[in-house]
């Protein structure tokens, strides 16, 4: 099954038809902290879309490709209709105008690093035929195929229209939350080769041989 499809409504929506705002966000936040076990993150094999059928049009997939750096690997259709184009394989910075971009880089890098759950207030440029249009950014980190985190679960939910394409953002804020991390397992010390050597069993003592070294003298 394709991990992202069709679209479940109207463009320039940000969930349910009617509901909360950016209620996006809310879906898959939960979607995510369903597949966490304590303090683990959530495998990428896991994922079933499924389980957050009603965000999959602003729901994405983004791959670390260099210290704050992402580039998208899937993508729903309202987050290609921003752009005017099929995302995949762009930078999850051609999302943002230039302020933007240098805001970006290191609440992005803590996603992957620490890691961290990552959520942007935005607000898009405007100009003819680009009316008024916000948006909140979620990102969501997620251990790969190759057990380390280089993956993020992100949602973009915005509010308004998008009008004429391509929309750009500048971000109005930043919240960043860092996850606990699963206690590691204790470490099963072995001798380097070279550096350490085995123990040599105790032997007691061996009483001297002969005549003592010391004797009394009066």
């Amino acid at each position: 099954m394709a991990f992202f499809s069709g679209r479940s409504g109207a463009a320039g929506g940000s969930g349910s038809e009617g509901g909360p705002r950016f209620a996006a966000l809310a879906e898959v936040r939960a979607y995510w902290e369903g597949l966490r076990t304590a303090n683990s993150l959530p495998l990428r094999e896991a994922m079933d879309p499924r389980g957050m059928a009603g965000a999959l049009e602003v729901t994405f997939l983004v791959e670390r490709i260099a210290p704050g750096i992402a580039r998208f690997r899937l993508a729903g259709m309202q987050v290609a209709d921003l752009l005017g184009m099929d995302v995949r394989g762009m930078p999850l910075s051609s999302l943002f105008d230039t302020s933007g971009r240098s805001r970006l880089t290191g609440p992005l890098e803590s996603v992957f690093a620490e890691p961290a759950v990552l959520d942007l207030w935005l607000e898009a440029e405007r100009g003819v035929g680009r009316p008024a249009l916000e948006a909140r950014l979620l990102l969501l980190p997620l251990i790969s195929t190759r057990g380390v985190t280089d993956l993020a679960l992100g949602c973009l939910a915005i509010e308004g229209q998008i009008g004429r394409s391509p929309r750009r953002f500048a971000i109005a804020g930043v919240m960043s939350e860092t996850l606990s991390r699963q206690p590691a397992a204790p470490a099963r010390v072995q001798p380097s080769m070279g550096l350490a050597e085995a123990a040599a069993p105790y032997e007691p003592p061996r009483p001297p041989r002969g005549r003592p070294h010391l004797r009394v003298v009066k």
